[in-house]
């Protein structure tokens, strides 16, 4: 039997994001469907009634939800390549807990750089900064957050890289002197084809940002 797999995508999401090259990966070939998010398509609706949202993997007719479970989900289907969770339980619960932390804390202050202005952004600005050197601190010396091999931590933080050029902007700061060696491991990153072939255009993604605050 052929996997009929769809992925319901938004090309600017780091979600979304983080499901392409997980199943760039796996080398595991899909249909990928544009989404409108300001009029969304009756499958989208149908597929993921209660949030409403993308990326949503349509894996032989049955929809899968939530990024980070998205990314388990593939990794725990095709099996034979690319291992992306750790296969130590207490590292798995470690990489888990830390794309917990990015989805909480991470994003939830990235809004604010963007979304707001004065000291709600200056707040927003330093929370994500601290939530920064908190990873660099978890990533150490080490070339990917796993260890040797990249994997899904990597590929929850790795999503939102296309967005710093954005953050930056509006938040009148540098990512790289702020926390130089999370830069380095980003551009490590980058040198997967996986990575550099599912991440949108940081310039793009600042040109939407701005039309969509409506500046």
């Amino acid at each position: 039997m052929v996997d009929e797999v769809v992925l319901l995508d938004f090309w600017a999401s780091m979600f979304a994001t983080r499901v392409r090259v997980a199943l760039a990966e796996k080398g595991v070939k899909y249909e990928n469907r544009e989404e409108d998010l300001w009029n969304k398509s009756s499958l989208l609706l149908q597929m993921n009634p209660v949030h409403k949202k993308i990326p949503v993997l349509i894996h032989n007719g049955k929809p899968i939800c939530e990024s980070l479970i998205i990314v388990q989900y593939v990794d725990e289907v095709w099996r034979d390549k690319a291992p992306l969770l750790p296969s130590d339980p207490y590292q798995r619960a470690r990489s888990r807990f830390w794309a917990d932390f990015i989805d909480k804390k991470l994003y939830v202050a990235s809004r604010k750089i963007w979304g707001t202005k004065g000291e709600e952004q200056e707040a927003g600005k330093k929370e994500f900064i601290e939530a920064l050197k908190r990873l660099e601190g978890e990533l150490g010396d080490k070339p990917y957050f796993e260890g040797e091999s990249f994997g899904f931590l990597d590929i929850a933080l790795i999503s939102f890289y296309s967005w710093f050029y954005a953050y930056e902007t509006f938040g009148n700061f540098s990512t790289e002197a702020e926390c130089p060696k999370l830069i380095e491991w980003a551009k490590r990153c980058m040198q997967r084809e996986s990575v550099s072939k599912s991440l949108a255009d940081p310039k793009k993604v600042y040109e939407s940002v701005t039309s969509w605050v409506g500046l």
